[in-house]
């Protein structure tokens, strides 16, 4: 009698899922406002993109696309927040490089990444630029390897957090050139910046945005920026790959990811106007201000995103043996 009452309780949750699942697929999508959740807090380098593709997506879907900014646990209370939000498309949530990298720093995250959540739709590839204060005694790559060789653990390196882009660019170019460079994290690149420009730490691998202010009024001096081509916005800063170091570089993807059982229409849906947004100059000239470029996917290739940038993540946090501490 107990396991005939199981199967039915089992298969009443099956049909009660499936009914709403139909009920999602019925009703007319956006139907309310939708709330896109931002891992970090307001005025970060994320913000900009974030408000400018709400913005146009408000535009473009009919409804409010309101950002919520969720900070805090090294994103993961944003990141929880999505998991846990409603599956039926009024929720989103930025995909980037913490998104990638917590997975392999925590243990017993809230949510599993890779089975919570599905990719959506990719918006950009974000370059990182080493830039050095001008007291430091180096004008390029090579010459940033030799002091760093010459006074090995003397030379700091500010991030904006554990596992962020501008952390892991600089453990890149620790496993490349065997440099002895000290991490120096912070919560965010705001303060980051700050210490970096007032010389209490020597260098940075920052998201361009950041700095390119500070690089124009030569307050930071430019090394060297990741990709294959020279970056608009600094047109003067060779890559790495003209500096005397191919192969080095990471260029974080970002993205907008959904809780996993999110209607693969609704999510088609909101994949189709970002990539109509992506397609205009407008935003190609925002992005290329922002130091990044379009990146235009399909949902599938957006979830396919999601697990290469994890698996690469994971590599370079377990052969340069970071942990997070609390």
């Amino acid at each position: 009698m107990k396991f005939s009452i199981a199967i039915a309780r089992g298969a009443s949750l099956v049909l009660l899922f499936c009914a709403t699942g139909l009920v999602f697929a019925q009703q007319p999508y956006p139907n309310r406002p939708i709330r896109y959740i931002i891992p970090y807090p307001p005025g970060g380098s994320t913000d900009p993109m974030g408000r400018f593709i709400a913005a146009r997506l408000t535009e473009r879907l009919g409804q409010q696309v309101i950002v919520d900014n969720r900070p805090g646990g090294n994103t993961v209370i944003g990141t929880d927040a999505l998991a846990r939000a409603t599956p039926d498309g009024h929720t989103i949530g930025w995909m980037g490089a913490a998104f990638f990298s917590t997975p392999s720093l925590i243990p017993n995250l809230p949510y599993n990444t890779l089975r919570d959540f599905v990719g959506v739709a990719t918006i950009g590839k974000a370059r990182i630029v080493l830039v050095v204060h001008p007291s430091v005694p180096a004008n390029n790559v090579q010459d940033v390897i030799a002091l760093a060789k010459a006074k090995p653990g003397q030379l700091n390196f500010a991030s904006s957090g554990v596992g962020t882009n501008t952390h892991l660019s600089g453990e890149l170019f620790k496993l490349v050139t065997g440099a002895n460079i000290v991490h120096i994290p912070y919560k965010g690149s705001g303060p980051a910046t700050t210490d970096l420009l007032g010389g209490r730490v020597q260098m940075s691998f920052q998201v361009p945005i950041t700095v390119i202010p500070m690089i124009n009024t030569g307050k930071v001096r430019p090394i060297a920026v990741t990709g294959e081509t020279r970056l608009a916005a600094l047109s003067q800063v060779p890559t790495f790959a003209e500096a005397g170091l191919p192969g080095y570089g990471l260029t974080g993807v970002t993205g907008i990811a959904a809780p996993a059982k999110t209607p693969r229409d609704r999510i088609a849906r909101i994949n189709r106007e970002v990539a109509a947004i992506l397609a205009t100059p407008s935003t190609e000239e925002f992005l290329a201000k922002q130091g990044a470029e379009p990146f235009i996917s399909t949902p599938e290739q957006a979830t396919a995103v999601l697990k290469e940038e994890m698996a690469r993540y994971a590599k370079i946090i377990k052969d340069a043996g970071i942990k997070f501490e609390h």
